[in-house]
C-alpha cells in the first residue's frame, strides 16, 4: 500500500487509534470523558513501568523502530510515537472496556475467568523456563504468568469484564500490532531482533507482543478500577 510509505505513518496510526473513541467520549450514554480523571493516573502508572521497559529493550536491540515511519523526534531513544502508543492504546482499550460495561449487562464471563486466568499463568510461566535463553519472553511471560496468577488468586469483581475487553481487543491488535510489524507495509515500523524472542508470530506479529498487551492493560485497568473503587465513583 504506497500510501502508507510514509515518515508520519505511525502518528497517523495513532491518530486513528484514538479517533473513534476520542470521539464517542462525549456520547451521552457512556460520559467516557467524565472518567479522564480516572484514566490519565492509570495510563501515567503503566508509563512508570513500560517505558523504561521500552527504552531498556531498544537499547539491548530486542526492537527498533525504522527511521522511514516515524517523524524522527526521540526522547530518552523513543520515538515520540511510542510514547503516543502508551497513551493512546489504553484509552482505547478502556473506552472497549467502558462501553463493554454498559452494553453487556451480564457478566458473561465473571464465572470462569479465574480459571482463564489460572491457566494463562501455568502455560506462560512454563514457556518463561522454556524460553528461559531469550529475553523477551523471559521477561514478558514470567511477568504476566505472575500478574495472570495474582487475578485470578484475588479474583477482583471486574476480572470477567477485563477477560471479556482483552478478547474484544485483539480485532484493532491485530490491526494496529499488523501495521506496526509490517503486516501493510513493504518492511516493518518497529522490527525485532530473532535472537531475542521465540520466533511465532500471529501474521506478522511476534506471540509476545500479544502477552506485552495483556499486562499493560491489566496495569492500566487495576489502576483505574482501583481509583474509582476508592473514591466510590459509578456514572
Amino acid at each position: 500500500m504506497d500510501f502508507l510509505e510514509t515518515k508520519y505513518l505511525y502518528l497517523g496510526l495513532m491518530v486513528f487509534t484514538i479517533m473513534f473513541p476520542l470521539v464517542r467520549s462525549f456520547e451521552h450514554r457512556l460520559v467516557y470523558y467524565k472518567r479522564i480523571k480516572y484514566i490519565l493516573p492509570a495510563t501515567l502508572a503503566m508509563m512508570a513501568i513500560f517505558i523504561p521497559w521500552d527504552v531498556w529493550f531498544t537499547e539491548i536491540g530486542v526492537w527498533w523502530f525504522r527511521d522511514d515511519y516515524i517523524t524522527g523526534a526521540r526522547l530518552f531513544g523513543l520515538p515520540l510515537e511510542e510514547w503516543a502508543f502508551f497513551v493512546c492504546v489504553p484509552f482505547a482499550c478502556l473506552f472497549i472496556y467502558e462501553a463493554i460495561r454498559y452494553y453487556v449487562r451480564k457478566d458473561i464471563l465473571g464465572g470462569v475467568a479465574h480459571y482463564i486466568f489460572y491457566a494463562f499463568a501455568a502455560i506462560l510461566l512454563v514457556f518463561a523456563i522454556i524460553y528461559n535463553d531469550r529475553i523477551y519472553p523471559l521477561v514478558t511471560f514470567s511477568l504476566t504468568g505472575i500478574a495472570c496468577f495474582l487475578l485470578a488468586y484475588f479474583r477482583p469483581v471486574w476480572i470477567g469484564r477485563f477477560l471479556l475487553m482483552y478478547l474484544v481487543s485483539w480485532l484493532p491488535f491485530l490491526l494496529v500490532n499488523g501495521v506496526l510489524t509490517g503486516n501493510f507495509t513493504e518492511t516493518p515500523i518497529v522490527n525485532y531482533n530473532p535472537i531475542h524472542h521465540i520466533g511465532t508470530r500471529i501474521t506478522t506479529i511476534p506471540v509476545e507482543d500479544s502477552v506485552y498487551s495483556m499486562l499493560m492493560l491489566l496495569t492500566v485497568v487495576v489502576i483505574y478500577e482501583w481509583s474509582l473503587k476508592r473514591l466510590k465513583v459509578s456514572f
